[in-house]
């Protein structure tokens, strides 16, 4: 019998262990080679590991929900092994050693109840232990109490509440139940993905260590409306890829970082660095939570540059493809909550970032234009920057100098 090991890929410096998502395979079924037996979660990016021979998965050793770091056993193949008549009976195995704690940790939360659910047996004063749970591990759950009670579990009527006066002339108030008027109220505990848990960590980090200011503006959007629908057709034939707005907004941001560079800056310390190279990260909504993959370079990028690149992160985050090396980096950032829907928001800092553009929803708004009041496609634009290193003047002159652009396009022409 030969067998080939099955160990989990390497992982960036940055990420010290990984969670294991669910396995494709069952024990005594047949794998080819390179065929995806599972994926792996880690704080960025989901990996795939592939089977590295064909054969017969004979053993896993990490179950589903696992946590591992790179380089571990995960499970083993025969390459000369046959598939099991009956592999639906075969079921992951967990690693010897943590099966007697798995079972022990198992046996130690049954009958623990939830804190909803204790809450309501101490208001129908049933003892702990008579009620038998149905949740993770055995625990007791609400619907198990409200079940419970409405089988006629509850004990005598709910025992008097003191009033606190030494004195019979005070009647005692009994304490009304309203569990049997609640109904069915199910919940569901979910734990978060490794990339939410890591997103709402800086985001906290972002929001504890930087002086967080915004500051607001507004563009017609107009000018580049038009020119999209007059060169929408000829610029999809001539590069495959639909003209989007975001390549204007990319365009116009790096047009206006080379002017106040303070913004494609970032704190190390006490120290300022100033970056000579234009990194933007583009955030981008995905099944997994939010993702902000980086378009690198985009100074020397063309518009159809930029939408393909756009376009090809878009996709990879919706397939949860993107690669670690695709989010790592980054100078500026820019976040479109208008594609919800988003009026106005404050977005926060992608760290060690010092600023980040908001995109919001266009509309048709009354505006003054040479004394008349007319009807435009306005937009409003939000900077959120650090104000440790950034002055207000800087961030609303960078701003004015973004919607400058975008109202008056044929300055990308020229670059004014």
């Amino acid at each position: 019998m030969a067998i080939v090991e099955v160990k989990v890929p390497q992982l960036s410096e940055s990420v010290a262990e990984a969670t294991m998502l669910q396995w494709k395979k069952k024990v005594g079924e047949l794998v080819a080679a390179d065929e995806i037996l599972i994926d792996i979660e880690t704080d960025k990016v989901v990996l795939e590991v592939p089977a590295p021979s064909a054969g017969v998965l004979a053993e896993i050793l990490v179950a589903d929900g696992g946590t591992v770091v790179a380089d571990q056993l995960i499970a083993r193949i025969d390459t000369d092994g046959k598939a099991a008549a009956a592999p639906a009976a075969a079921a992951p195995a967990a690693a010897p050693a943590a099966a007697p704690a798995a079972a022990a940790a198992s046996s130690s939360k049954a009958g623990v109840a939830m804190p909803a659910a204790a809450k309501l047996m101490a208001d129908n004063n049933l003892a702990a232990g008579s009620v038998p749970g149905t949740g993770k591990d055995g625990r007791v759950t609400k619907g198990d109490v409200l079940a419970a009670v409405a089988g006629g579990a509850a004990a005598p009527a709910p025992a008097a509440i003191p009033t606190g006066v030494p004195t019979k002339a005070l009647p005692q108030v009994a304490a009304p139940s309203s569990a049997l008027h609640l109904g069915e109220r199910p919940e569901q505990r979910v734990p978060m993905t490794r990339l939410r848990a890591r997103v709402a960590e800086r985001l906290l980090q972002s929001q504890s260590t930087n002086a967080i200011l915004t500051t607001f503006n507004e563009v017609n959007m107009a000018p580049v409306m038009e020119m999209r629908k007059k060169f929408q057709e000829k610029f999809e034939k001539e590069h495959g890829v639909k003209l989007g707005f975001m390549s204007f907004f990319v365009k116009a941001a790096v047009h206006a970082l080379k002017k106040y560079p303070v913004l494609n800056a970032s704190v190390d310390g006490n120290d300022i660095v100033y970056h000579g190279y234009f990194d933007i990260g583009i955030a981008v909504g995905s099944p997994r939570g939010l993702v902000v993959p980086i378009v690198r370079n985009a100074d020397q990028m063309s518009f159809a540059d930029i939408e393909k690149k756009i376009a090809e992160y878009g996709q990879k985050a919706k397939d949860g493809k993107l690669g670690i090396e695709e989010m790592t980096g980054g100078t500026f950032s820019i976040s479109n909550g208008g594609v919800f829907g988003s009026m106005l928001s404050t977005p926060i800092i992608n760290p060690p970032q010092s600023a980040i553009l908001g995109m919001h929803a266009t509309k048709m708004r009354a505006v003054v234009k040479d004394g008349e009041v007319v009807a435009r496609p306005m937009m409003y634009l939000a900077l959120t920057y650090d104000h440790r290193m950034i002055d207000g003047r800087e961030a609303v002159t960078f701003l004015k100098s973004v919607a400058t652009k975008i109202e008056d396009p044929g300055r990308f022409l020229l670059g004014l």
